[in-house]
């Protein structure tokens, strides 16, 4: 049982680089043409991958575009509120397309509460690409400082639209693109440490309470899209300074 156990566990950690670590190290030994390189890094490649991020106009979400295409992606599309990119995405858009990988970094002008909208720009850009592998789930808000017993219902529902449906609805555009070409993706829920923990004198009741809904639709959605090989998984950052906000995620995260 212990040897059929292992040799599950070495089928499943096969690389499609060839042999890794000792057991490279293992094969070079025994034979004298093997040539080392070094591989380890081109695990992490995401060459000719196609990925969709919202909220990525600035803040969080573009700081992680820019990382998918520095790795490698075919193609990063940032959906965010704004009609027109800002300053920081055409920048980046610009330092790009001077990676020299041919990665290219595009913008659409998209609104997460808007679920059909969403579908149809990601069935759009799978009809392009002709694959969807990466989404990242960036774009959220954060309310004013409201007491708990105070807080107005309409500021309530706009927080909860954006970041915890608008969440769902982002995922639901990009796995069913990944679902549609059968390649399997990751897809990656932005969270807040304000999901898990209270911040003492922040009266952020429904921006945590948002947060805490993204975590648990993480587990929920990852159990349901694993037998599609759609991995699913969540991120709380901590404190995060930006342009607009201090001390808060940014307006689109």
């Amino acid at each position: 049982m212990a040897s059929e156990v292992r040799q599950r566990a070495k089928a499943q950690s096969v690389s499609a680089l060839g042999p890794l670590g000792i057991e490279a190290a293992l094969e070079a030994k025994a034979n004298p043409a093997f040539q080392p390189r070094p591989k380890i890094f081109d695990e992490f490649a995401l060459t000719d991958r196609v990925g969709l991020v919202s909220g990525g106009n600035r803040g969080i979400g573009l700081e992680l575009a820019i990382v998918l295409c520095e790795a490698g992606a075919r193609a990063v599309y940032c959906f965010d509120l704004p009609e027109e990119p800002s300053e920081e995405f055409v920048a980046s858009r610009e330092y790009v397309s001077k990676l020299g990988n041919n990665s290219r970094l595009e913008y659409i002008s998209a609104d997460v509460r808007n679920q059909e909208l969403l579908w149809k720009k990601a069935e759009e850009i799978g009809d392009k690409e002709q694959r969807m592998d990466i989404c990242i789930a960036a774009a959220g808000i954060c309310e004013t400082h409201t007491d708990c017993l105070e807080f107005p219902g309409k500021q309530v529902r706009e927080v909860m639209d954006v970041n915890t449906a608008g969440v769902l609805f982002t995922a639901q555009a990009a796995g069913r693109q990944m679902a549609r070409f059968g390649n399997g993706g990751s897809i990656i829920l932005i969270a807040s440490m304000s999901g898990s923990i209270t911040n003492r004198d922040h009266a952020w009741v429904s921006y945590n309470s948002s947060k805490a809904a993204v975590l648990q639709m993480a587990r929920s959605v990852a159990c349901e899209l694993g037998v599609k090989k759609i991995r699913v998984n969540s991120l709380s950052p901590g404190h995060i300074y930006t342009k607009w906000v201090l001390c808060c995620h940014s307006y689109w995260s």
